[in-house]
C-alpha cells in the first residue's frame, strides 16, 4: 500500500485503537482508486476542497466514521459510513449521483495488529486481502472514476507491420489478394517469387519485366499481347513469365531474314 506510510505517520496522533488504523487504511485505498476526501459531515461545509489527507476530527465519533469523497474527475461523490460493531467494521458506501449502495464487513483483527499501533511496519497485515475486499466490494459495484491514462503507449493496431520484424502481417479476408510487400534482406528470400503462383512476393530467379520494378504502363497480360497472346489467355492477377520481349515489335531487321552461310548445305 504505497503512500500509506506517510499518511499513517501524519495521522498517528489521532489513532488510539485498531479501528482507527483500519479506517485510515480504508481511506487510503479510496485515494488509490481516484477519490479525494471532502470532509466528515453528510453535507458540504464551507471552504471545502478535495484532499488526500484525512480531515480534522475524522476519528471523533468512535461508533461511526463518516467521510465524504469525490472522484478526481468530479463525476462521483461517495458517502462512507464505517460502523464499528464489537470486533468488526461494517462499511456502508453510497454513490450520491446514482444512489447505488455497497456494503462490506471487515473483521478488524484480520487486518490490524492492535499491539503495534506505534509501528507502521507491523500494524497492518493481510494488506493484499484488504485491497481486494475494497476493490471488489466497493469500487467495482459503484464504478471507478474515469481517468484518462497519461503517456498512453501507442496502440498495437496503429503500428505498421514492418516496424516490428517479429510481428506477423494481418490476415487478408477470404477471396482477396494480399498486398505486395518488400521481402526482408535475407538470403532465404531468394526464389520466393518462383514459389508464389499469384506473384505477391519478390525475389524470384526468372527475369520478369512486369515485376522488375521498372514502370511498364499499359502492360496487362490478361488483356492479351498483340501477336503473341489472345485476350484472356492469362487470368487476371496470375503470375506471368513472358516467353519473349514485350512490345509492339523489335527494332531492326528480323534475324531470320539473313540466313547463315551454307544455309542450303544439308550437312550443316
Amino acid at each position: 500500500m504505497a503512500g500509506l506510510e506517510p499518511l499513517y505517520a501524519w495521522a498517528r496522533p489521532a489513532i488510539s485503537r485498531p479501528q482507527d488504523a483500519l479506517a485510515c487504511g480504508i481511506h487510503w485505498e479510496l485515494i488509490q482508486h481516484g477519490y479525494r476526501c471532502l470532509g466528515t459531515d453528510d453535507q458540504p461545509g464551507p471552504d471545502e476542497r478535495k484532499s488526500e489527507l484525512l480531515p480534522a476530527g475524522w476519528e471523533a465519533n468512535k461508533e461511526v466514521y463518516t467521510l465524504r469523497y469525490k472522484s478526481t474527475d468530479d463525476a462521483r461523490e461517495l458517502l462512507l459510513k464505517a460502523i464499528t460493531v464489537e470486533d468488526s467494521m461494517i462499511l456502508n458506501v453510497m454513490d450520491r449521483s446514482s444512489q447505488k449502495v455497497a456494503d462490506v464487513t471487515l473483521a478488524v483483527a484480520d487486518y490490524i495488529n492492535p499491539e503495534h499501533l506505534d509501528d507502521f511496519h507491523k500494524v497492518y497485515k493481510n494488506t493484499e486481502e484488504l485491497r481486494t475486499r475494497i476493490a471488489s466490494g466497493i469500487i467495482a459495484p459503484l464504478g471507478a472514476p474515469a481517468e484518462k491514462a497519461r503517456n498512453e503507449p501507442e496502440s498495437k493496431e496503429d503500428m505498421h507491420w514492418d516496424e516490428n520484424p517479429l510481428r506477423l502481417p494481418p490476415r487478408q479476408p477470404m477471396g482477396t489478394r494480399a498486398p505486395c510487400r518488400p521481402s526482408p534482406l535475407s538470403p532465404f528470400a531468394v526464389g520466393g517469387e518462383d514459389l508464389d503462383p499469384f506473384g505477391g512476393r519478390s525475389g524470384g530467379m526468372i527475369v520478369d519485366p512486369l515485376h522488375s520494378g521498372v514502370p511498364q504502363p499499359g502492360i496487362d497480360p490478361s488483356s492479351g499481347i498483340p501477336g503473341r497472346l489472345p485476350p484472356g489467355a492469362v487470368p487476371p492477377g496470375a503470375r506471368f513469365d513472358p516467353f519473349g520481349p514485350i512490345g509492339i515489335g523489335r527494332p531492326g531487321p528480323d534475324p531470320d531474314h539473313l540466313p547463315p552461310p551454307g544455309y542450303d548445305d544439308m550437312f550443316m
